[in-house]
């Protein structure tokens, strides 16, 4: 669900950019959806803190299935309207046919993740490559278009928005019953032997890396992320070089940068 939080605000300022403000409309409502269903199940809207070690933090509420399941109904009638109105739209497809294109050698060396290497053609997803959790039980597609312009950059999350929707049914329906959380000492006890680790997940924009450094204690000794904004953004220096001006605002959206992600 988060992904689908992410990518629909995402599409709505991809809207804006491109002067399609009913674009901007839309998802932006359409999230509001997934929205609710997070507060439902976390008690908040944005900040969940919903993992904890052993499990999750609560049990689903009552009527949280179903009333998820109704709105993944309605959000795949929406998706192909979305596909009617702009993806299909030549103000979308002139503006981003062909444009900042980045080949799959380029997109490799130059370290991107997540939609920006998958809209280059490289099928690299962390949750196929390495699975953890319940992804290697899961049925689930990675689009990854061959043509590396803003087209396919933007086609990826758009087409991850559907996939999104086949996870979460698949996790109703696979959902084992039982306890949500395994029980552990108090975490002022918890202490990990000296040494470091790396450990890697996908975000809804790639890959997102976490460097743990112990000194034996219950505390970290040090902790360094690695996000999928800040990594992209090299490869957006290397676009944008000679191109036109009126195409930046396609080539720079179409990377799914999120500034607030980036900042270090």
């Amino acid at each position: 669900m988060n992904r689908i939080i992410s990518h629909e605000y995402w599409l709505s300022i991809l809207g804006v950019f491109l002067g399609h403000s009913t674009m901007f409309m839309w998802p932006m409502a359409d999230r509001e959806l997934f929205i609710d269903l997070m507060d439902m199940l976390t008690g908040a809207r944005v900040t969940h803190a919903y993992l904890v070690p052993g499990g999750v933090r609560n049990d689903m509420p009552d009527g949280f299935r179903e009333k998820a399941l109704t709105y993944i109904r309605y959000f795949r009638k929406r998706l192909k309207e979305y596909d009617r109105i702009f993806f299909s739209n030549p103000i979308f497809t002139k503006r981003t046919q062909g444009v900042g294109i980045l080949k799959p050698e380029d997109a490799i060396e130059l370290g991107v993740v997540g939609t920006v290497l998958r809209g280059s053609g490289v099928r690299s997803d962390i949750r196929i490559d390495e699975p953890y959790g319940v992804y290697d039980q899961l049925d689930f597609d990675i689009p990854a278009p061959k043509a590396g312009d803003s087209y396919s950059r933007a086609m990826v999350p758009y087409i991850e928005m559907y996939e999104s929707c086949r996870i979460i049914e698949q996790a109703f329906e696979k959902m084992p019953s039982g306890s949500v959380r395994v029980k552990y000492p108090a975490q002022a006890g918890l202490r990990t032997p000296a040494g470091e680790t790396y450990a890697r997940t996908e975000a809804a924009r790639g890959e997102m890396g976490y460097y743990l450094v112990s000194d034996g204690t219950n505390k970290p000794y040090r902790l360094k992320l690695s996000v999928p904004s800040f990594r992209n953004l090299t490869a957006m220096n290397f676009l944008l070089k000679g191109a036109r001006l009126a195409d930046m605002p396609a080539i720079y959206w179409s990377f799914n940068y999120w500034p607030v992600e980036a900042d270090r």
